[in-house]
């Protein structure tokens, strides 16, 4: 077992007591470093923030600009689709303008052929007629197969 000697000479007012001065200097070596962490923390959150801030403010600039674009792209496409349709339009009204022309042309060719074929049948009857029977019989055997 260990015995522990305590001497009443020593008391809370012994030279032993006291702090020697390195352990003091130390503790303000600690205390000032402490202190210049918690400067250096509370400057780099400052700088953090301030960076978190002007990021915000670009993204904000970017969101900004590229509504700014979507809006001119949706004008110009509209303007393009305004365009487009306009040609459309009129396009198809020249198709239909053709179209009826020919349109109109074909029937002037289908009058006059049927004046043409009334005036052959009326000058060949009997040549019409075995014509006629010719291409009814051929037509029959055909549709019989």
């Amino acid at each position: 077992m260990e015995e522990t000697y305590a001497d009443p000479n020593l008391t809370s007012e012994s030279p032993f007591s006291e702090t020697p001065p390195s352990h003091g200097a130390a503790n303000d070596l600690r205390a000032a470093a402490g202190d210049k962490a918690k400067q250096i923390a509370h400057e780099a959150g400052d700088k953090a923030k301030h960076l978190a801030n002007e990021a915000s403010v670009k993204a904000q600039q970017l969101k900004q600009t590229a509504v700014d674009k979507a809006q001119q792209f949706r004008e110009y496409a509209g303007t393009k689709a305004t365009g487009i349709k306009d040609t459309a339009g009129a396009k198809a009204q020249q198709f239909k303008q053709v179209a009826g022309e020919q349109v109109q042309h074909g029937r002037v060719k289908a009058r006059a052929v049927h004046a043409d074929t009334e005036e052959y049948i009326r000058q060949n009857p009997t040549k019409s007629v075995l014509t006629a029977l010719g291409v009814g019989f051929v037509l029959g055997i055909i549709v019989r197969r």
